[in-house]
């Protein structure tokens, strides 16, 4: 069993996994680009971790994956692209759109922390990370990581030569944990000796104890250059480093493999991390988490956020209730009373089901063994406890425990486990009934109100949609006097000057492809329509797809009043039981209905068999939100190299 599950990004040729392995850890997830750099991965780490290669979780493309879908890991490591951050490179940080945003693709990352929530983040680069752009570029990051995201955040320049390794490597190490209610006390490793010298590299007398920093490309200067990296004095002949030197220098063990050219092999090494380097902090990472039982059995430690916290207080609910409330469009009780009776309960964190067999008894059928255990509701839950519940769950912070549940957990004997993911439209199975039909394993979604409103589409890279801006003549700077604008409502005083320099925006495409193709399925003029909406939206602040609908109607946009509202209705069922941003969706609906968790904690239904009062409720409840400029990279003027001008806005529905 492994102590721990860590992904891999930017693997490159899988440094980060030789040194986290080594500690105990379970690789569970890795992406790399590069074909040749995977063909090295692939050929080190196939026979330790087949599965990691037959089950599709070795990526190409850490853009085109959707966060929620990565499996559950603790540790996130990345050595994430160094050229816009590096000495040798120009520098450009954020701001490089060369081959595709190589210097965003740290936003990638900030997604997967965001969506997955691991205990940990291991994160390398260059050192000239820390001064870049005079200190801004860093600054971004640290913000994200600890303000918006809530991780603390470690960080130090370590030499390979302080770690053992004959090579002088200088890399700026960033390390956080999610913060609990004790601030990071996490100290990186100590030096220690070096373990052999470039003698020893070499296995001959070599005029350098301590070798140049292995990188990539320049080689063929002269030993005299002031610029040489690659040229050694051994035993009075000059020679030219190669893989078989280089891979001893960057610690990589004496088995590791390179099918590759001899020139791919020492591009591979030049870019990889230092090993030993990362075990040591890898190790003092891990340390660290056990220090605070962090790493016990995920039965675990019995620590949930409020979603995870909402589904099992919605599942204990529903066991008391035995019925579904159906609901109008505000929230009320239907004035039908119409419901839907439940036989049935099945979460993604409870994998045992529960069958309501009576009046006041639940028979728990184990998922493992079959096993059946006849309990009675009432000596476990009653008013007063789900009330007791409903208040831990209000007033949690981050993940919790709630002693309370382990009394009803006995009682009821199940056992929580992690199963469920954001990627999931169906937070439980109910078997449901009413005088018109009855349905086995019937999906829900629960939303809840117990914390923060609830979303509806996260915002990532893949909401993005791009207009050209148009007009803007003459000499003067535009991105400068656009982007400078740093007020509370940046991004639409930014709208605003750039119509006041005459110019206008025209809907170009949404960013990812998947998302522009989820939209087209809904409606092929979806995409327009959101664009517009989305201009009025950060102009007006409208605070509703409603009224943001009507006015774009009113200021002309083509077709009525109803038929938009037809269409935006289907776009929010269809994000509500259908599509992730991040996949191309099929058309079908995965879920049937949603449970809502209100703020007293009472909770009502809606189910497609009454798709009128779903679609209503959504469109007099939803409206556009503004999530982080940074890390969702919107809200700049952008300038490209054939000089036309571009500018990002990102979609987010809030309730």
């Amino acid at each position: 069993m492994s102590k721990f599950k860590f992904i891999d990004l930017f693997a490159g040729i899988g440094g980060f996994h030789v040194a986290m392995h080594e500690l105990g850890g379970e690789c569970v997830f890795a992406s790399e680009i590069d074909s040749s750099a995977r063909k090295t991965y692939e050929a080190n780490f196939r026979h330790i971790n087949p599965s990691l290669f037959e089950s599709g979780l070795f990526n190409a493309d850490i853009r085109e994956i959707n966060p929620s879908d990565l499996p559950d890991f603790d540790v996130l490591c990345a050595g994430f692209p160094c050229q816009p951050f590096s000495q040798a490179g120009q520098k450009k940080g954020f701001n490089d759109s060369s081959k595709s945003e190589r210097g965003n693709l740290f936003f990638k990352i900030a997604e997967i922390l965001e969506a997955k929530r691991p205990k940990a983040f291991f994160l390398e680069n260059v050192r000239g990370i820390v001064n870049h752009d005079g200190g801004r570029t860093f600054e971004v990051i640290r913000s994200i990581l600890e303000d918006d995201l809530g991780y603390s955040f470690n960080w130090k320049v370590l030499k390979a030569s302080d770690y053992g390794l004959p090579q002088l490597r200088p890399r700026a190490m960033m390390i956080g944990f999610l913060k609990d209610k004790q601030p990071s006390t996490f100290l990186f490793p100590a030096p220690i000796p070096l373990k052999f010298n470039m003698s020893h590299v070499w296995g001959g007398v070599c005029s350098r104890e301590v070798g140049f920093t292995l990188r990539v490309g320049g080689r063929g200067s002269d030993i005299s250059d002031r610029r040489n990296w690659d040229s050694y004095l051994v035993d009075g002949t000059v020679k030219k480093i190669m893989p078989k030197q280089a891979r001893v220098m960057q610690g990589f063990p004496e088995d590791f493999v390179f099918p590759v050219a001899s020139t791919q092999a020492m591009k591979q090494l030049g870019n990889s991390v230092a090993v030993d380097v990362i075990r040591a902090c890898g190790q003092a990472l891990i340390d660290y988490l056990e220090s605070l039982g962090q790493l016990e059995d995920e039965e675990m430690d019995g620590k949930m956020n409020k979603g995870e916290w909402t589904e099992i207080y919605c599942f204990l609910k529903l066991l008391s209730d035995k019925k579904i409330a159906l609901a109008d469009k505000n929230l009320n009780v239907r004035a039908d009373a119409a419901c839907l009776h439940v036989t049935k309960v099945t979460t993604m964190n409870i994998k045992d089901s529960c069958y309501l067999v009576d009046n006041d008894s639940v028979l728990v059928v184990n998922s493992e063994d079959k096993s059946e255990n006849k309990v009675r509701v009432s000596d476990f839950i009653n008013s007063n406890v789900l009330i007791e519940l409903r208040d831990q769950i209000k007033n949690g912070q981050a993940t919790f425990h709630i002693p309370d549940f382990l009394l009803i957990q006995k009682k009821l004997g199940i056992s929580i486990v992690k199963g469920g993911t954001s990627s999931q439209k169906s937070d439980i199975l109910l078997d449901v009934h009413n005088d018109d039909f009855s349905k086995v394993d019937e999906g829900f979604g629960i939303k809840s109100y117990l914390g923060s409103k609830p979303t509806l589409l996260n915002a990532s890279g893949n909401t993005n949609f791009v207009f050209e801006v148009v007009g803007l003549k003459g000499q003067l700077d535009f991105v400068s006097i656009v982007n400078s604008i740093e007020t509370k409502t940046k991004v639409k005083d930014r709208i605003s000057k750039v119509l006041e320099l005459g110019g206008g925006f025209i809907f170009k495409r949404v960013e990812m492809e998947s998302m522009q193709y989820n939209l087209e399925m809904v409606d092929s003029l979806m995409p327009d329509l959101i664009a517009k909406m989305l201009l009025e939206f950060y102009l007006n602040r409208t605070n509703s797809v409603a009224i943001n609908l009507k006015n774009i109607i009113d200021q002309g946009f083509s077709g009525d009043l109803m038929s938009g509202q037809v269409k935006i209705k289907r776009l929010l069922i269809s994000i509500l039981l259908g599509f992730f941003a991040g996949k191309k969706w099929d058309g079908c609906l995965v879920s049937n209905g949603i449970i809502v968790v209100k703020e007293d904690g009472h909770q009502v239904g809606f189910h497609i068999v009454d798709l009128k009062s779903l679609e209503d409720y959504l469109f007099d409840s939803i409206k556009f939100d503004t999530p982080s400029t940074t890390r969702h990279r919107y809200g700049q003027l952008i300038q490209e190299i054939d000089g036309k001008f571009y500018f990002k806005l990102n979609m987010q529905l809030r309730f």
